[in-house]
Parts: C-alpha cells; structure tokens; sequence
C-alpha cells in the first residue's frame, strides 16, 4: 500500500510504497516531520535509521548496556581486576559520575570477578 504524503506549501505529492500501514497518529507525525524538516535532513535521519536497521538485523549493532559493560572490561588483566575489586567504592563512585545505573555497576563488577580470578599470562 502507498503512502501518500503531500506538502501543502508548493502542493508536492510524494508516493511511497510501505510494507505496513501506517496508524493515523503515524501518519500525523509523518506529515509534521515533511512538513517542518528540509529534505536533506530527512533523508539523513533515513540514511541513519536504515544503517542501524540493517546494523540489527546483522546483528553488529552494539549499544545500550552490553556495549557499555564490554567497553569496560574489554582488556583488562587480572591484576587490573584484583584492583579494581579492592578499590570499588572508588570505581562506583567514577561509574556513578559517568551515569552508570546500579544494574550496569553491578554486571562491570560481576565481569571483574571473573576476571580476577582467571590466571594472568
């Protein structure tokens, strides 16, 4: 089904195919966006959403939490963990600074535990 968006200004019909229908409340934002965003900002916002659309589908998209916790416990050692272990109050206090929420404090750390306890090379 076609989406139809018209652009009330200079009377500019486009016609789009979509795999769904869109709702009404959809379809209301849709009109907003054409109507108060240039083009080219438009299709940027689409160029992005596409990339990180196809991104997830592949499965390579890393954001949010996961990538978050990975960033900080990527390459640390043993010795790095046993550290940090023994310091936590203080780690807690950087991770809260940096807008960590508890969960994600509370992963980093369950990673480091595992880390500290691994031999070092």
């Amino acid at each position: 089904m076609p989406l139809v968006l018209i652009d009330v200004m200079q009377k500019t019909m486009i016609e789009l195919p979509i795999s769904t229908i869109p709702s009404d409340i959809e379809l209301k934002k849709l009109r907003e966006y054409f109507k108060e965003m240039p083009i080219d900002e438009i299709l940027t916002g689409l160029k992005f959403a596409k990339n990180r659309w196809s991104a997830k589908d592949a499965g390579t998209l890393k954001v949010g939490r996961k990538s978050i916790i990975q960033k900080e416990v990527h390459s640390v050692t043993t010795e790095q963990a046993q550290w940090r272990l023994k310091n936590w109050k203080m780690m807690i206090a950087n991770y809260r600074r940096r807008g960590y929420s508890y969960p994600t404090i509370s992963r980093i750390k369950k990673i480091l535990i595992q880390k500290s306890k691994k031999k070092s090379k």
